[in-house]
């Protein structure tokens, strides 16, 4: 079962925030108006003899004190709100926990995705309440896949609404333009031999990797209206648009641009080695 964090931290907020506010709203002023009522009836209680005033102001204290619920929701709302409309709105932070982005990304690698810059949001329900950019060819970004509807998945973005893609060869074409590939070499990885290669989409160039060990898989498809074909930089170990299909407009999430840590387990140490941006 995959547990829904954006769900789950929208309860937190709105929970805690609704605890605070009825608690100001309706009992906060009763155990004041106690308090008071208190004072009022024993106007001298300083005066009076030390049990007594430590009685009184027992009593006082016992009248004034939060419940324990109201007490944790007060320390917590303000913490869960800001981290509420950091993750929601601006920037929220992901692990990559599979080989399909390699070698631009690794399995480890904690990165960084901007919410808005594909437009805002609003959180769980998915719903954009303002336009500011499209996702463009060659970015990297995050989405749910349409056969998992609370799963993050992260690829490139290879077709744009209305493109033909093609990969004949384990060459892409787009659009009838082939993309340019500069061949870097061949990686030896324990049986297997990957050729490694610079490819230039759009504005931007970034690292792929073909199995030569692997069959090409050839296919040529046009992209919806309104969907995006996504593949990833791993060409021949990658579960994307050529398995599940399109990923339409309402399913992104963001664009992802740094890698902020590098951190294989629990059990190995941290590293920074990688930090910078994602290309």
């Amino acid at each position: 079962m995959t547990i829904d964090f954006p769900l789950i931290l929208v309860i937190l907020v709105f929970g805690s925030g609704v605890i605070w506010l009825i608690d100001a709203m309706l009992f906060a002023p009763r155990r004041a108006a106690v308090i008071s009522q208190l004072q009022e009836q024993h106007p001298g209680w300083e005066s009076e003899g030390s049990n007594a005033a430590a009685s009184f102001q027992q009593s006082v204290q016992s009248s004034a004190s939060e419940p324990v619920v109201v007490e944790y929701a007060k320390s917590f709302f303000p913490v869960l709100f800001v981290v509420f409309v950091l993750r929601s709105f601006l920037v929220e932070p992901f692990q990559i926990p599979s080989s399909s982005m390699v070698p631009t990304l690794q399995v480890g690698d904690y990165i960084l995705v901007n919410k808005f810059t594909y437009g805002i949001r609003l959180p769980v329900v998915r719903t954009k309440v303002l336009d500011i950019n499209t996702p463009e060819r060659g970015d990297v970004m995050v989405f749910f896949p349409p056969h998992l509807n609370n799963t993050y998945y992260i690829k490139r973005v290879i077709g744009l609404p209305g493109d033909t893609v093609t990969y004949r060869d384990k060459q892409l074409t787009v659009n009838g333009e082939r993309l340019a590939l500069d061949k870097l070499g061949v990686l030896p990885e324990g049986d297997r031999r990957f050729s490694v290669g610079l490819e230039s989409l759009g504005e931007s160039s970034h690292l792929t990797q073909v199995d030569l060990m692997r069959p090409a898989r050839d296919f040529s498809v046009q992209v919806k209206p309104g969907h995006y074909f996504m593949m990833g930089d791993n060409r021949d170990n990658s579960s994307d648009s050529r398995v599940w299909g399109q990923v339409p407009e309402k399913d992104i999430v963001g664009q992802a641009f740094a890698i902020w840590m590098h951190w294989d387990s629990l059990f190995s140490i941290p590293s920074f080695s990688r930090v910078g941006g994602i290309e």
